[in-house]
């Protein structure tokens, strides 16, 4: 059996819906927890003014407005007929409960097959799943919760002043699996204070908690970040592009086969950061990144094998 490198999301989503699919970006005008002083001040030390929607439509647009433009260029360019409503900016449950039930609702159309919904681990609760339950049981509608981990190791949550730590994102998980919804964790393979073994403890927590989908990220530097007055000051390395793309290759081969791979990495404007990506597009890396698989014999799961009490396997088996 010939086995492939890695489940491309691409292919998870052929296979689930029968065609390509496309997911729409929508920015509410929101904030987070760790910007208001519930969690923190400021967010994250690599979070910039925009968050993560350096592509999105203003957030003065309505939900069916971002939806509808969006929908409009990619069907022409790309002839899809069926989408993804992706609340991607922020964070997308930060709200009150009626607010949140209000522009959930506004996402469902007839060819929009799926709702992913970007979040905190802090921000999971159950009334709120509840409204997606609802939702999905009323319209027929996929849902998927993206949580934003990064790293497990408490010490760099602590260093990026992530607001929460891994015990909140292993209770959200738990609890998002519950209502049967998909679960993607975004998780960064080059913090500066990680090291290899703690990108293998992510891959194999995140195959214990048996999570759907994993978006990988190459972290970058936003300008005009507490992280880029680090950077400046050289308080802070980076590590190789070499480096990196073992670690991608590590933290594959301990992720389960079924497990769908949203990106390896990550995707920012040039001129809104100080470092990314090696000065080398983001295409070359992941080409470079399945090369490497390939000449040397990885694949996604390989060494994925430590579940179900892998040591009696291991001494007692026939």
């Amino acid at each position: 059996m010939t086995e492939r490198l890695y489940y491309k999301y691409s292919d998870y989503l052929k296979e689930r819906y029968g065609e390509k699919v496309y997911k729409l970006p929508i920015n509410l005008d929101l904030t987070c927890p760790n910007r208001d002083g519930t969690a923190g001040y400021g967010g994250c030390i690599f979070c910039s003014d925009v968050g993560t929607g350096f592509e999105s439509l203003s957030n003065q647009l309505s939900v069916k407005e971002q939806l509808d433009q969006n929908k409009d260029y990619i069907a022409q360019k790309y002839h899809a007929h069926k989408f993804i409503a992706y609340f991607q900016n922020y964070t997308n449950t930060y709200m009150p409960l009626a607010r949140f039930k209000q522009v959930m609702y506004e996402a469902v159309g007839e060819d929009i097959v799926e709702i992913a919904v970007s979040t905190r681990p802090d921000c999971i609760q159950d009334d709120y799943l509840q409204i997606l339950a609802d939702l999905k049981q009323k319209h027929g509608i996929h849902i998927t919760v993206e949580l934003g981990l990064q790293t497990v190791n408490y010490h760099t949550l602590d260093k990026i002043e992530r607001g929460h730590s891994l015990a909140e994102f292993i209770d959200g998980v738990l609890r998002i699996k519950r209502y049967g919804f998909q679960v993607c964790t975004h998780m960064i393979l080059n913090l500066p204070w990680d090291e290899d073994r703690d990108i293998l403890e992510g891959a194999k927590i995140l195959a214990a908690l048996d999570v759907d989908q994993i978006k990988l990220h190459s972290l970058y530097i936003a300008r005009h970040t507490p992280m880029a007055k680090q950077y400046l000051n050289g308080d802070i390395t980076i590590i190789s592009k070499e480096a990196y793309i073992k670690r991608v290759v590590l933290f594959l081969e301990h992720t389960q086969q079924q497990v769908a791979i949203q990106r390896l990495v990550s995707r920012a404007p040039e001129e809104e950061t100080l470092f990314c990506n090696w000065q080398t597009s983001w295409w070359k890396i992941r080409d470079a990144i399945e090369e490497h698989m390939m000449e040397n014999g990885h694949y996604q799961g390989r060494q994925c094998g430590f579940k179900n009490g892998a040591t009696l396997t291991s001494k007692f088996s026939c």
